[in-house]
């Protein structure tokens, strides 16, 4: 079955076209990469498909349900009732991670479902000191975002993530504010949770990773899905010239 079913997704910024027409599905337990050049509205499309932007036409469709389309000239939301359970089966993990810096780490976790989900507090605490544990980070349960390094934040990110229970989880470069060791750190995160069969969305730059972890690879420029594919057709052997073009250029960096 596929938990997200995106069509004809446009969004523009005044005169600017950022997003011409994207089409993706997400099958469930599905890894999809999504790669391309600084400015090709991979970004704008993780917002628009976490609701944090309005696209200006297209379908959202999440395990089943349909979240917006495109009528009678405008978008049409369904009603917040049901956008608040559609909104419940995905979660996004930032680039540079936006933790609350005035909660500790426990809290961080906890504060959503017991306060959005009204789940029981106790319940919720168990789960998140086994996230914790699974992160590594059991010890941090009651430091601050400000004493963790970078790679701690965006692991306490993920896990904050996961707590929600969610269903897919949207992921916007999550290793582009960490240097080289760190960003090893996160990448193992991410694949065990591809191990454990997380349906996922990544924004990434980094290609080894998503050749290695993804069912399927995107690759976007100028506002549209260039290729799509199996990582060993679209990173190893692409079709079109734009990118082959991107592939060369991220290997001599």
């Amino acid at each position: 079955m596929d938990l997200l079913e995106i069509k004809g997704l446009k969004k523009s910024f005044g005169e600017l076209e950022v997003l011409k027409g994207i089409d993706l599905s997400v099958a469930e337990n599905e890894v999809v990469s999504i790669l391309g050049p600084s400015g090709s509205g991979k970004s704008t499309f993780l917002r628009c498909i976490s609701m944090l932007e309005k696209p200006d036409e297209g379908s959202m469709v999440y395990c089943g349900k349909q979240a917006a389309h495109f009528e009678g000239g405008k978008m049409l939301y369904a009603p917040n009732s049901e956008l608040k359970e559609i909104k419940s089966y995905f979660g996004l993990v930032f680039q540079n991670f936006n933790l609350f810096p005035h909660y500790s780490v426990l809290k961080n976790l906890t504060d959503a479902p017991v306060h959005v989900q009204k789940r029981s507090k106790a319940e919720v605490e168990q789960e998140a000191y086994a996230l914790l544990e699974k992160m590594g980070l059991r010890d941090k349960a009651n430091a601050y975002p400000h004493q963790l390094s970078g790679g701690q934040q965006q692991r306490v990110a993920i896990a904050r993530a996961l707590a929600m229970k969610p269903k897919m989880l949207f992921f916007d470069e999550p290793t582009s504010a960490l240097d080289p060791e760190l960003t090893a750190e996160i990448l193992k995160v991410l694949r065990a949770l591809a191990d454990e069969q997380m349906t996922m969305v990544i924004v990434t730059h980094e290609i080894g990773f998503a050749r290695s972890v993804s069912d399927k690879v995107i690759f976007m420029d100028g506002g549209v899905i260039v290729e799509q594919g199996a990582p060993s057709d679209v990173i190893d052997n692409p079709s079109n010239d734009r990118t082959r073009a991107f592939l060369k250029k991220m290997e001599e960096k």
